[in-house]
């Protein structure tokens, strides 16, 4: 009986110490998912690693977008974002070899910032492999796009830290393909 007890007590306080904790910002999932199709076209950055362009196109009848994205010294790259349910996902196919799959966790729909924090991954050796880690957009204006991607590995690149900021191309009408990406790299410890 006195063991039943502790343990009653050891699971309140872990209740009560967990509900009094840093609340998070949950993303209102649909209006970013709107928001976020938006972007259908072409866009394109001057970056440290060239010219990089982006596409976005829409499939499965609206349901997904893809987003390519190639730069002049990178393989290219996709990323596929869509709602699951009531959350707001993304994978991403990145040139590591590995999916890292994100889920939204804030939009503000003032500011334009949506941010995605990693959720699991396929062909990741180990937790400290590269990967991309989290990924940030503001939507600046209708024809403007920042982003920034964080890559987590154990030893970091000497080409750390790069951003963009995209300017629309060509609008959805006279699209045919979707391209896009960007990245900012920390080590697995967190420096």
């Amino acid at each position: 009986m006195k063991i039943q007890l502790i343990l009653a007590n050891m699971l309140l306080a872990a209740l009560t110490v967990q509900a009094g904790g840093p609340k998070v910002e949950r993303s209102n999932d649909a209006a970013a998912f709107a928001r976020l199709k938006t972007l259908v076209g072409e866009w394109e950055a001057d970056t440290r690693m060239g010219k990089a362009h982006l596409s976005y196109e829409l499939i499965a009848g609206g349901t997904a977008l893809v987003e390519k994205e190639s730069t002049e010294k990178m393989p290219a790259m996709l990323t596929v974002y869509h709602l699951d349910g009531q959350r707001l996902l993304l994978t991403h196919y990145c040139m590591a070899g590995n999916q890292p799959r994100m889920q939204a966790r804030a939009f503000n729909t003032e500011s334009g910032e949506l941010e995605f924090q990693f959720l699991d991954a396929t062909n990741l050796a180990n937790p400290g492999a590269g990967h991309m880690q989290s990924a940030k957009f503001r939507f600046v204006d209708n024809d403007h796009l920042a982003t920034e991607w964080e890559f987590l590995r154990e030893q970091p690149a000497e080409d750390d830290g790069n951003c963009a900021v995209y300017a629309r191309t060509v609008r959805e009408s006279q699209c045919q393909n979707t391209c896009y990406c960007f990245t900012t790299i920390r080590r697995a410890d967190g420096t």
